[in-house]
């Protein structure tokens, strides 16, 4: 913030509370110190407002709320760059709070740190654990069940577009993944973008739609195959999928292949590095026991 704005909200603050003040004595000082019959001269629905000052301990109310006001504002930011006296900021109190949680909860992963991932996912304790941190940093997108959504993996299952030994999952968690999968209808053209989704379609074993597949199969062999490879399972270290099973991340249809063909796909998976190691392990060990068939805790 600026010396301007800061200096601009400082004052405009002290007038308004300065304001606010002076209105309260102002207009106290007219009012009768004793209770009337007289009304103020105007009715709504027949109900009528006696001319009667406020009541003391309400204008003492008032009073107070300003009296806080200008207290907080000595102890606590709130005109512009002035700090407070006390020197609170959100920063401070967030680290604050991490460190105190770290310090709590450090036993209880440090109890695990030298486990394996595979040992870890047999622990139902540390399985809850990763369960609660997966769903706060993941089910948003992966799903609360995380069977994932359009565009967002099913953790589930075996299938895995970069692979899912314990090492790769932690590699995933830690760096995050970007798809990329490039655009090719300036490449290819609607003909060649036609007949390559029915020749994927084929590879898959699902019906071409009576579209001839012929183009299709040498622009794949042309294009694709240095990514998905010549038979089309994909390559886990490039994060290239396996176009030969049933899981598609966007779609199987006719259509749905080529939009990604004509406009490629650019997901993105964040790295979650910031949970520190510790939360990675723990997260690692449940996403992985998810796809072993015996992760009761998931239920």
């Amino acid at each position: 913030m600026s010396n301007f704005w800061s200096g601009y909200i400082i004052v405009l603050t002290l007038i308004m509370l300065g304001l606010t003040l002076w209105l309260m004595f102002a207009t106290r000082k007219g009012q009768r110190p004793e209770e009337t019959e007289e009304t103020l001269g105007h009715s709504f629905d027949g109900i009528e407002e006696y001319d009667n000052p406020l009541p003391r301990w309400w204008f003492m109310l008032f009073l107070a709320t300003i009296v806080f006001s200008v207290i907080y504002l000595i102890l606590y930011p709130g005109l512009g760059k002035f700090p407070g006296v006390l020197g609170w900021t959100q920063v401070g109190q967030y680290e604050e709070e991490v460190a105190d949680a770290r310090e709590q909860f450090a036993p209880i992963f440090a109890n695990y740190a030298d486990m394996t991932v595979e040992q870890v996912a047999q622990d139902q304790d540390a399985l809850r654990i990763g369960q609660r941190l997966y769903a706060i940093n993941c089910s948003v997108c992966h799903g609360s069940d995380a069977r994932g959504a359009y565009g967002f993996p099913n953790l589930t299952d075996n299938e895995w577009i970069w692979g899912g030994t314990p090492d790769q999952i932690r590699t995933t968690l830690n760096q995050g993944r970007q798809a990329a999968m490039p655009a090719w209808l300036a490449i290819i053209g609607d003909d060649g973008v036609r007949s390559t989704a029915a020749y994927v379609r084929e590879m898959a074993g699902l019906e071409t739609d009576g579209v001839d597949t012929t183009l299709g199969a040498q622009v794949f062999n042309t294009n694709c195959v240095a990514c998905h490879g010549p038979e089309g399972k994909g390559n886990a270290l490039i994060g290239s999928p396996n176009l030969t099973d049933d899981v598609w991340l966007y779609g199987s249809s006719m259509l749905q292949i080529q939009q990604t063909l004509r406009y490629g796909r650019n997901g993105n998976m964040p790295s979650q590095a910031h949970l520190g190691e510790d939360k990675i392990h723990m997260l690692t060990a449940y996403v992985y026991s998810l796809s072993q068939g015996d992760n009761e805790a998931e239920q």
